[in-house]
């Protein structure tokens, strides 16, 4: 992997990963662009305890734009886009729009592929490796920035789950402190290694699901799951088998065999509703462990944590959603329409062969 870093004509850096080490990467952003100004910060519920990122300049960004008029194309000509280039393998830059900027955490765009009209699964695995790898180093870059106390890389994808620009890309979100399904987690690893002195739960987790019937798809270093207790319709959890605390932990057999599990897992996604429908709408999550004090979480450490992704669509089944209603989004109760263990049946059945 290759990686040049440069800044874009309002000052909002840019960087390519390159599958040659021989790519140069000189071009200039000819757009006339002033600085960016944001206005985001964060404010804490004092009842719930959380935190809300307001952000009121996210009002006025790009809004599904004609494939032709797209910011996350190469340039081309005179059609100036967000990459200078006129190609690239993999490209990170700093969001227009932020949700987080300054004090506040910062935002950042990740374009998988200069082709508009593929997605995740259409990649190779080498082309796919080399977003993990993308991934991997933005974790430990934004991890060194003084506001930033955990990383968060995802995927939104489809108009169902609010996508607005139709190229395939994620984000990366750097939090200014530890979220609160994070904090969940931790205060469950917490409790559950204090009562049984000192057993880590994200193992237990694991091998009871590996030796269920909820079991996706397994390789030799990776093992993906239905989980029992699925808020979505269909989601699935990808692990590595060994516990790391984030994308840095992981040794190089398992960001070699990540590529196939991964792609084989996006594609049986897209066949769950059968053939003719339109591609599966989802959300793919990495979680990984806060790089702040976790004086709050008593006993735990950033290394009991367990590195893993959890995908899910909002489809519900064919030609409907899962919608958050008055449980869902009132009390945060969900109920699931479909059974976990109908769901990781059906996903073992289309297998992208």
């Amino acid at each position: 992997m290759k990686k040049t870093s440069t800044r874009l004509a309002d000052g909002r850096e840019l960087v390519y990963y390159d599958l040659r080490d021989d790519t140069v990467r000189d071009a200039v952003d000819r757009r006339p662009l002033e600085r960016t100004v944001t206005t985001s910060e964060i404010r804490r519920d004092p009842l719930l305890g959380d935190s809300v990122a307001v952000a009121s300049h996210r009002q006025g960004r790009t809004y599904h734009p004609p494939a032709d008029q797209c910011p996350l194309c190469p340039s081309s000509g005179e059609r100036l886009s967000e990459i200078p280039d006129s190609s690239y393998d993999v490209v990170v830059f700093e969001n227009r729009f932020p949700s987080l900027a300054g004090d506040s955490g910062r935002c950042e765009v990740v374009c998988f592929t200069s082709d508009h009209d593929a997605s995740f699964a259409d990649l190779t695995e080498e082309q796919a490796r080399l977003v993990l790898d993308a991934w991997t180093d933005r974790t430990s870059e934004l991890s060194h920035l003084p506001s930033v106390e955990q990383v968060f890389c995802f995927e939104n994808r489809g108009a169902e789950i609010g996508v607005t620009l139709g190229h395939p890309h994620g984000q990366i979100y750097a939090y200014p402190f530890t979220t609160p399904r994070t904090a969940l987690m931790l205060r469950s690893l917490a409790a559950h290694k204090d009562a049984t002195g000192g057993e880590n739960l994200f193992d237990s987790v694991l091998a009871d699901e590996l030796a269920g019937e909820r079991v996706v798809l397994e390789g030799e270093h990776w093992a993906a799951f239905v989980p029992y207790a699925a808020h979505w319709p269909y989601e699935v959890h990808l692990y590595p088998k060994r516990r790391v605390p984030d994308l840095l932990g992981l040794d190089e057999a398992a960001r070699t065999e990540f590529p196939k599990v991964y792609l084989e897992l996006l594609r049986r996604f897209d066949r769950i509703f059968g053939e003719g429908e339109p591609p599966t709408p989802y959300i793919a999550a990495w979680h990984q462990a806060p790089f702040g004090q976790l004086e709050e979480f008593e006993g735990v450490t950033r290394d009991d944590f367990a590195l893993h992704l959890e995908l899910f669509t909002i489809r519900r089944t064919s030609g409907k959603l899962k919608f958050l209603a008055g449980s869902e989004s009132g009390m945060n109760v969900f109920i699931n329409d479909v059974p976990p263990e109908r769901a990781a049946e059906r996903l073992r059945e289309v297998a992208s062969s």
